[in-house]
């Protein structure tokens, strides 16, 4: 299957859901134009709190579509753009790409992968017990976190569902997505 860009979603006020666009415009070392999280340094309130002029690693929000039926298994019903996340994905591993993976979308956009979305308490609050379903362990007793990773934005570009999606794995050993 090819990897493609289902839905973008963005929204300048702080909110959990973010509303489905026609198509977004990211801007590079920004984020996505006009979104609430866009900015070279931290917009999410509790790293604001923590330290405002830590880097924004966390510009662009991915999503990939495969999930939303996983939990669609469980009794959740979740649609593009309800977990905050401006792009949603069909037909990539995001969750297995390696730290600094290149996803060249549509016609110019570069997104460069800087980690795993740490999932918090919002997502109980959108639907009661969903953070059990993208927050979990594995065999071994390791956090597995599946809401997505976070990238920041190397070359602008618009984005719109339907654009294709590739990935140029970084040079070097695989460095496994951690939480950003």
């Amino acid at each position: 299957m090819d990897a493609r860009v289902t839905a973008v979603s963005s929204n300048g006020e702080y909110s959990f859901t973010k509303p489905n666009r026609d198509s977004v415009r990211l801007l590079a070392g920004l984020g996505v134009e006009g979104d609430v999280h866009a900015g070279v340094t931290v917009k999410h309130r509790s790293r604001v709190a923590q330290d405002p002029t830590q880097p924004n690693l966390r510009q662009v929000h991915l999503i990939h579509e495969e999930l939303f039926a996983e939990v669609g298994e469980e009794g959740f019903e979740v649609a593009p753009g309800e977990l905050g996340e401006n792009i949603t994905t069909r037909g990539i591993d995001l969750l297995g790409l390696p730290v600094g993976t290149l996803l060249r979308i549509g016609d110019s956009a570069v997104l460069e992968v800087t980690g795993l979305r740490n999932p918090c308490l919002q997502i109980d609050n959108f639907q009661a017990g969903l953070l059990k379903q993208v927050v979990g362990r594995d065999e071994a007793g390791n956090t597995v976190r599946k809401a997505g990773i976070m990238s920041v934005v190397r070359e602008g570009g618009v984005v719109r569902p339907g654009d294709p999606v590739r990935t140029e794995l970084p040079s070097g050993p695989h460095r496994p997505l951690d939480r950003v």
